[in-house]
């Protein structure tokens, strides 16, 4: 008991006194995820909001493969990147391994599915419900996945917000291709897991404290933006929004 309250003592000293070790971990871990999640929802977005509308041969088929890599396990999604990425591996001229660019590109693989498939499932359930409305006013498959994606930008707020969280919390793929390096790839997550090894308490627990403060602030803000959301539509069944500037 006199270890446990040791250890939480110290780490809230190391938060309040802003220790800069334990702030360049927090930076870089942020920063890691913050340019994976932009990647992720750049491409994310599009390809979600064009698989929510287009029917095609083997869409099921794509789907499914989709679904399948939302439950991928982070380490695995490493040490792919790793074999690609490795000195004899077909992408080892870069010298990306254990670099901040590797990294963000094992985040991004990660995160990609989820938000192609929760991207997806938006604007396929907002086309099932307004559809035939944006087609018998002349709205065609690139159009009406646009006007969807803006119709629904408050719940795919909520999936981007989501993403992040993902991402910062995920340990398995950026140790693989990271290597935790002190000073270089070292972030939340592999620290945490490290200075526990290592028997290093405090340390692990403020890095753990401020990794669940951001938890606790990303759904804060999903909760914040379903309100808005509320609040903003009333409750509507149309699209005032998506419809406005179309002609038959």
């Amino acid at each position: 008991m006199n270890g446990f309250s040791y250890a939480l003592s110290t780490a809230w000293q190391l938060i309040v006194s802003v220790d800069p070790a334990l702030m360049a971990i927090v930076a870089r871990s942020l920063s890691v995820s913050a340019t994976a999640c932009v990647l992720a929802c750049t491409f994310g977005l599009v390809l979600g909001a064009w698989l929510g509308t287009a029917r095609f041969a083997g869409r099921d088929a794509v789907l499914t493969v989709l679904n399948t890599f939302l439950a991928l396990p982070s380490v695995v999604v490493g040490l792919v990147i790793y074999l690609l990425l490795s000195r004899s591996g077909p992408l080892g001229f870069l010298g990306w391994l254990f670099s901040f660019k590797a990294m963000v590109l094992a985040q991004t693989v990660l995160v990609l599915p989820m938000v192609t498939a929760l991207t997806r499932q938006v604007v396929e359930d907002a086309d099932r419900a307004h559809g035939e409305q944006l087609r018998s006013l002349g709205a065609g498959t690139l159009r009406r996945s646009l006007l969807l994606v803006a119709d629904e930008r408050y719940a795919l707020l909520t999936v981007l917000i989501a993403a992040f969280g993902r991402a910062v919390s995920e340990v398995g793929a950026v140790m693989v291709v990271g290597g935790n390096i002190d000073g270089f790839t070292r972030v939340m997550t592999t620290a945490i897991a490290l200075e526990t090894s290592k028997g290093d308490l405090p340390l692990a627990v403020a890095l753990g404290i401020v990794l669940l403060l951001v938890v606790l602030v990303l759904n804060a803000l999903i909760s914040v933006v379903r309100r808005w959301r509320e609040r903003v539509d009333g409750g509507a069944a149309d699209l005032p929004h998506a419809t406005r500037g179309i002609t038959a």
